[in-house]
């Protein structure tokens, strides 16, 4: 009886499975299919002799990693880059969201959200060259440090100030973008809660404090757990456009040392391995983050 009730909803609603029929297929194929790829961690991967006939080693590429004078390097830079992109990045579209949902006047608030929107938009390699050329001893990131009163350097040679540039870029690009979902959240909070607060005394940041912030803790609790989950997962696309010798002491991360080994050194295995120890943390870690916020707060992902 259920399962023929089930079957008369899928019928009843065909229309909507064949919709999402493209993108399950998409998922199957690109996401899931090459997970199968994942065995060359554990083997000594020759194209000649393809993935079964390639000897296999074990977690020979593993101990590898751990033994290698990068590991630390790598694992370093990766951790304070990401921690760094979350402290700073994170509340920044939350703050943005909050001071937007106090103008009144609605003109301003649209020209405010296209500037801030506008970034996201922007290639990565044009936002990359743009830094690589402001960042010179003539551009104009020097030219405001000796408005200030500095000395002009080439910043991007510098490996002190990669993580600021980095990080400083990120939530350039990414806060008017990330804003969007806690606007939305914002605009579902009942006006008669504010109505009830303003009879009951309340000012602008009580009423900040005592409803707005609550009613969106959720939704940030929601997306800090997806981005814990994206901790040792730092974007190699805008380092590797960046980066340079003379500043991977503090640029080189796993997913830029993936790439080198892999599609430079052509030591597929050995990169295979690296970047399925870091979806395995990366999976921990968000699993772990979601058993904590469901103990702590009630919400959670599943």
């Amino acid at each position: 009886m259920l399962q023929s009730g089930r079957m008369r909803r899928i019928a009843n609603d065909r229309v909507l499975y064949l919709m999402l029929l493209p993108f399950f297929v998409y998922f199957v194929v690109f996401h899931y299919i090459p997970l199968f790829g994942n065995i060359i961690a554990f083997k000594r991967y020759s194209p000649a002799r393809g993935i079964f006939e390639s000897p296999w080693v074990g977690f020979s590429y593993f101990q590898q990693f751990f033994t290698s004078s990068y590991f630390w390097r790598v694992l370093r830079n990766t951790v304070v880059i990401s921690l760094s992109t979350l402290i700073v990045g994170f509340p920044a579209p939350i703050i943005l969201a909050l001071m937007l949902n106090e103008v009144r006047s609605t003109a301003y608030k649209r020209i405010i959200q296209s500037v801030t929107y506008l970034p996201h938009f922007v290639s990565l390699v044009v936002v990359a060259g743009l830094i690589v050329q402001f960042s010179t001893i003539e551009g104009l990131f020097n030219d405001i440090v000796v408005a200030l009163g500095g000395r002009r350097i080439p910043l991007l040679q510098e490996a002190r100030l990669f993580v600021p540039i980095y990080v400083t870029s990120e939530v350039w690009q990414t806060v008017g973008w990330g804003s969007i979902i806690y606007l939305s959240a914002l605009s579902t909070i009942d006006p008669n809660l504010y109505e009830a607060a303003v009879i009951d005394g309340a000012g602008r940041f009580r009423q900040l404090l005592a409803i707005t912030l609550p009613s969106l803790l959720p939704t940030i609790v929601v997306l800090l757990i997806l981005r814990t989950g994206r901790l040792l997962t730092v974007g190699h696309e805008k380092i590797i456009l960046l980066y340079n010798p003379l500043i991977y002491e503090t640029s080189d991360v796993i997913t830029t040392f993936v790439y080198r080994k892999g599609l430079i050194d052509l030591n597929w295995s050995y990169s295979t391995a690296v970047g399925l120890l870091n979806s395995v943390v990366n999976g921990v870690i968000i699993v772990s983050m979601n058993a904590l916020s469901r103990r702590v707060s009630e919400t959670s992902l599943w």
